[in-house]
């Protein structure tokens, strides 16, 4: 049985369970609460990762293995592998969708750092700006450059971005996304009625 440390609120988590639905393997995964925080780290999960995040797995021979990329690679690989990452060149357009998709959501993150766990007085209007425009410009890339790839089929860069967007739903509702990037609208639309997004979403705590 695989153990992972979890908040149900983790985007990242979210992205994880989805993986785990897609490679048929969710059953073999026992969920370890945990109180991670940027703050205040929870030290059960230090103890099987240094950052103390989540996601954090652990193996049945009690390995760890953190980040939520790392962990979807491995739930691909031990399954039988080619469900979310294919092989040859494709893989690497993959990865880097995949990554493009975790870059946007590590702004989205700390915009909501900077907006609810840092004192007011100490907020930075720049430092917001700068994770906005990182959040454009890479929802634009998305539109103009990814969408064949995110219509092509269902795979572990198609996980990332539809579990961003639907972050971005969840604490930025007042951002209208939708209205710069209507071929990623569309694609979102269509995809949120997959069975493995569908019985994972987004959660508020």
């Amino acid at each position: 049985m695989l153990s992972l440390f979890h908040s149900p609120a983790s985007p990242y988590v979210r992205k994880v369970m989805v993986a785990a639905i897609e490679c048929g393997v969710a059953d073999q995964i026992q969920l370890l609460g945990s109180s991670a925080s940027p703050v205040r780290r929870d030290q059960t999960i230090v103890a099987h990762n240094p950052t103390g995040k989540v996601p954090t797995l652990v193996l049945p021979d009690g390995r760890a293995l953190f980040d939520s990329r790392v962990i979807c690679q491995y739930l691909d690989d031990t399954s039988g592998g080619k469900k979310l990452y294919p092989k040859g060149a494709q893989k690497f357009t993959i990865l880097t969708l995949e990554a493009l998709a975790d870059g946007l959501m590590d702004a989205a993150l700390l915009l909501r750092y900077e907006a609810t766990l840092r004192p007011e007085p100490l907020r930075w209007p720049d430092w917001s700006r700068g994770q906005f425009e990182k959040i454009d410009s890479s929802l634009e890339a998305l539109d103009a450059v990814y969408c064949d790839t995110l219509q092509a089929e269902f795979h572990a860069g198609a996980i990332a971005v539809a579990y961003v967007l639907g972050y971005l739903d969840l604490r930025f509702a007042e951002w209208n996304w939708r209205a710069a990037a209507p071929k990623l609208r569309s694609w979102f639309e269509n995809i949120t009625e997959r069975p493995s997004l569908r019985c994972t979403p987004p959660l508020t705590t």
